[in-house]
């Protein structure tokens, strides 16, 4: 019997691991997961990076500064400027373990029990990690020599880089 709820509850484990971040790719609707893109002029636009049920916000901010590379190469231009840039943080992934404890009690005619319940929990997946639903960049596009600011990002240095850190099918 504790054999087979071991090996649920590994299951369930691994199942919310895998299933924690999201995969890069357009949104097949507006308030669906993925990136999308407005144009606000001809060399500037808003970038989304959408994940409904929320993912690492360092992650949903890597995916959209990769399509505002993405948009500005595919537009012509060699480097991008980041106007602004907003993400909605929801809370913190725990970092720690927590305990629980649970105290019941009942009747059913003339018997009643009680029983205290302890739960112990331990947070997979290592570090605490801002936990947000969207990141919007508002860019505008350059060419020439990259200003030297940190707003200013070259389109095939941070496409590379982060394809690079990107996970496979991803």
């Amino acid at each position: 019997m504790i054999r087979s709820w071991l090996v649920v509850a590994a299951l369930a484990l691994s199942a919310c691991a895998t299933a924690a971040a999201p995969i890069y790719g357009a949104a097949l609707s507006p308030t669906g997961a993925g990136y999308s893109e407005t144009q606000i002029e001809s060399n500037r636009y808003f970038v989304t990076y959408r994940a409904p049920r929320g993912a690492e916000a360092g992650l949903l901010q890597d995916y959209a500064l990769l399509r505002a590379a993405e948009l500005t190469l595919q537009n012509q231009h060699e480097w991008f400027w980041v106007d602004r840039r907003t993400t909605d943080e929801q809370e913190q992934r725990q970092n720690g373990p927590s305990i629980g404890v649970g105290i019941g009690g009942g009747s059913w005619g003339r018997h009643s029990g009680g029983g205290v319940g302890v739960g112990v929990t331990f947070p997979i997946g290592g570090q605490s990690a801002p936990v947000a639903r969207s990141t919007m960049l508002e860019i505008r596009f350059g060419d020439g020599p990259k200003p030297d600011d940190a707003n200013a990002y070259d389109a095939r240095s941070v496409a590379g880089s982060i394809r690079a850190r990107m996970a496979p099918g991803g």
